[in-house]
């Protein structure tokens, strides 16, 4: 038998060493360095004998044309996941899926495997955490104890695969948590990166041979990235993240990498006593409870793939007592909000370096978009000059160093939103006025961030609320 080497991985993010030591160098963590039983070299490999090297067999070569079918999909029947999905579940494709202890991951896949297998589908369900009367507490408290989900409480690859190679091959199945597997072929403990990796690729392998969906559910770390090694994730063909926050009721879905679909999708759910239930208008959810004439408040809209989603920005400038203030941002980029504060004190003569600034997207959602610079800046000048901006008004535009709003992307969707939502008007830069074509709401421009301060200086003073600062006052 081939004898194996001693390799040294970080159990954090999956470096090799040849010899052990405290510190990762690769991330930076301390005593994640075990010892683990590398691979055995493959028969035809460079240590193998002569006669075996380069034994393969010859496989066709074809060019970049001709037609192939798109890959069939199987519809879950729960639509916000087949958004993310784009369109259902690919025939041997792998997902992982991410998220937080608790988050619902196990709840959306019981669900899934629910919806499915009512259709007639064959679907697995394999739990290496929970025994198989635990999982039939939860699917009898979701109400789908009914469901004809096979189970199965296993850890084992090998156990796993011969078993599902009986028969025909299941549409979809489950490995609820990829961290709990191991096999024979790795010499080392269950979660370890060698292990991981290792059952990962077994199953994959299935999964591609067999033409069955795979979803792999995998742990994350304090960090918010999924436990195990990166290469995981490049060998997969989607990797989703399951996103949300205990203190609030709804869950998100967004897809990271996708190889049969778009990675700009998002899916909502609302946490229920029944599971986790489709939020057709999250627009309406995230804006749900607004506080209209508190100063310092702005709606955004935004766009999250093909949706447009509304939120609202907070925002709250307060005189510090601190030699340094406090710039503290929740749900946006932190170096963002600092340049948008740096714009309007260079530009717009506004003097935020004796205040502390909190920022925070309602709801907790998390904004990536360019697009929502305006909105910020805009709930930062109300919360200085104790304004409140017009309650039927969203916002939308980037902002450049030089305090110029520059045009966003998909204007029309996202004043069409708006409108349905009861918005009357909206701010938008200058420059991409054309692109909202027949607006169903009043347009109002803007081709700076000076206009910005001007207009809701001018909208304070008509509605006799508190005016604006001036820049030497302020």
């Amino acid at each position: 038998m081939a004898k194996r080497s001693l390799t040294y991985a970080c159990q954090s993010c999956g470096a090799v060493y040849g010899r052990w030591q405290g510190r990762c160098d690769a991330c930076g963590g301390w005593n994640t360095i075990a010892e683990e039983a590398g691979a055995a070299p493959l028969p035809g490999g460079s240590s193998a004998p002569k006669g075996l090297r380069g034994k393969g067999r010859v496989f066709a070569l074809e060019g970049l044309t001709g037609s192939e079918p798109e890959a069939p999909r199987i519809a879950s029947g729960i639509a916000e996941l087949d958004r993310v999905t784009g369109g259902g579940f690919v025939k041997g494709s792998v997902i992982l899926l991410g998220g937080d202890p608790g988050i619902g991951k196990s709840t959306l896949l019981m669900q899934a495997c629910a919806a499915l297998s009512n259709k007639g589908h064959q679907v697995v369900y394999i739990s290496g955490e929970e025994a198989v009367g635990q999982v039939r507490l939860r699917a009898e408290r979701l109400g789908l104890s009914k469901a004809p989900v096979e189970l199965a409480s296993e850890t084992s690859v090998e156990d796993i695969i011969t078993t599902l190679s009986q028969g025909p091959a299941p549409k979809l199945v489950i490995i609820d948590s990829i961290q709990t597997m191991w096999t024979e072929a790795v010499e080392a403990a269950p979660g370890t990166v060698t292990q991981v990796r290792g059952s990962a690729q077994l199953l994959i392998r299935y999964a591609k041979t067999s033409g069955a969906a795979l979803i792999l559910v995998g742990h994350v770390t304090k960090d918010g990235q999924i436990a195990g090694p990166r290469v995981v994730e490049h060998m997969v063909d989607a990797v989703a993240s399951f996103e949300g926050d205990g203190a609030h009721h709804f869950r998100i879905l967004r897809a990271v990498k996708n190889r049969f679909g778009p990675t700009d999708e998002i899916g909502v759910f609302e946490m229920t006593g029944l599971g986790l239930s489709e939020v057709g208008n999250p627009s309406a959810l995230f804006l749900a409870g607004r506080d209209t004439a508190s100063p310092g408040t702005a709606v955004f809209a935004g766009m999250e793939g093909t949706r447009p989603l509304l939120v609202e920005f907070q925002a709250l400038v307060a005189p510090t007592s601190l030699g340094t203030p406090r710039r503290a941002v929740v749900g946006w980029d932190q170096s963002r909000l600092s340049m948008v504060i740096a714009v309007l004190e260079a530009h717009a003569g506004l003097k935020l370096g004796q205040h502390d600034v909190y920022l925070n997207v309602a709801g907790g959602l998390r904004i990536n978009e360019p697009a929502a610079d305006l909105a910020a800046a805009a709930a930062l000048v109300s919360s200085l000059a104790q304004a409140p901006l017009a309650p039927d008004r969203v916002y939308m535009g980037e902002i450049g160093l030089t305090g110029a709003l520059r045009p966003v992307s998909q204007a029309a969707s996202r004043l069409k939103e708006a409108a349905k939502l009861g918005f009357s008007s909206a701010m938008m830069p200058k420059a991409g006025m054309d692109s909202a074509g027949k607006p169903p709401i009043q347009l109002l421009s803007a081709a700076d961030v000076a206009d910005l301060v001007a207009g809701i200086a001018a909208s304070a003073k008509r509605s006799g609320t508190r005016k604006v600062r001036d820049p030497e006052d302020a």
